[in-house]
C-alpha cells in the first residue's frame, strides 16, 4: 500500500496492483461447452517448472515428443496461475493479451484473493468478543469465551457457534473500490483502500457489483 494525491492536493491510501499482461489460454463458448468463459493466465515462468500436461493445455509441447502437439496458441506463454472468468458474450480468442489499460481511472472494481492465514485464534482475535472480568475468582478466565451452550435443552452446542479455531486463508473479497491510478507501461494500477492478502498474493479484479 501507498498514498497518492489528488489535484486539490486530498491523500488517499490506495494499493498498488499488477494487473497483467494476462493471456487468454482457453476460450469457452455456448455451443461446445454450454457456457460463455475465458480463460486467463498470469505469471510468467520457465518450461521446467511446469508439468507436461500443463504445457499440454498451454500449447508448449514441441512436435517432436512423443505426445505431439494438440492445439497451438500464437502468443501464449508458460503461466502459473490460470483463472476462469465467466462472460455474457464471447469477446476474446485464444493468444489475446489483457494489460492493464483494460481499467480506467474513476471506475469501481472489486477485488477479491486469500486472506492471510493467522493460524488458531481465539474468540477475541477471530470473532471481536469482549474480555470477561478479572475479579471475583476469575482472574484466569479474562480471555476464555464464556458459555458455549446450556444443559438439558438443547444438551448440545448448537452448529455454527463461534469459538476458537483456524483464522484467516480464506477467499474475501474488498467491494467498491475506486481505481486511483493506471500505469498502462508498467501494467500497474492503484485502487483506494485495502485488498485481502499479503504482499506478493493473487487476487481477482472484476468489475463492481454495487
Amino acid at each position: 500500500m501507498t498514498q497518492i494525491f489528488d489535484e486539490k492536493g486530498n491523500v488517499t491510501g490506495v494499493t498498488v496492483i499488477e494487473a497483467g499482461p494476462n493471456y487468454v489460454t482457453q476460450v469457452k463458448t455456448v455451443e461446445k461447452e454450454g457456457y460463455c468463459a475465458a480463460q486467463l493466465g498470469f505469471g510468467e515462468v520457465k518450461a521446467k517448472k511446469m508439468t507436461r500436461g500443463e504445457l499440454g493445455h498451454l500449447g508448449q509441447l514441441s512436435p517432436n515428443t512423443k505426445h505431439p502437439q494438440r492445439r497451438a496458441i500464437s502468443g501464449v506463454v508458460p503461466v502459473k496461475h490460470l483463472h476462469e472468468v465467466r462472460l455474457k458474450e464471447v469477446i476474446y480468442k485464444e493468444g489475446d493479451i489483457l494489460k492493464a489499460d483494460v481499467f480506467a481511472v474513476g471506475e469501481f472494481v472489486d477485488v477479491s484473493g486469500t486472506s492471510k492465514g493467522r493460524g488458531f485464534a481465539g474468540g477475541i482475535k477471530r470473532h471481536g468478543f469482549h474480555r470477561q472480568k478479572k475479579t471475583h475468582g476469575a482472574s484466569d478466565r479474562e480471555r476464555a469465551p464464556g458459555s458455549i451452550g446450556a444443559g438439558t435443552s438443547p444438551g448440545h452446542i448448537e452448529k455454527g457457534t463461534r469459538m476458537a479455531g483456524h483464522y484467516g486463508a480464506t477467499q474475501v473479497t474488498s467491494t467498491h473500490l475506486k481505481v486511483m491510478l493506471v500505469d498502462a507501461e508498467r501494467n500497474l494500477i492503484a485502487v483506494s483502500g485495502a485488498v485481502p492478502g499479503p504482499n506478493g498474493g493473487i487476487v481477482i479484479i472484476k468489475d463492481a457489483r454495487k
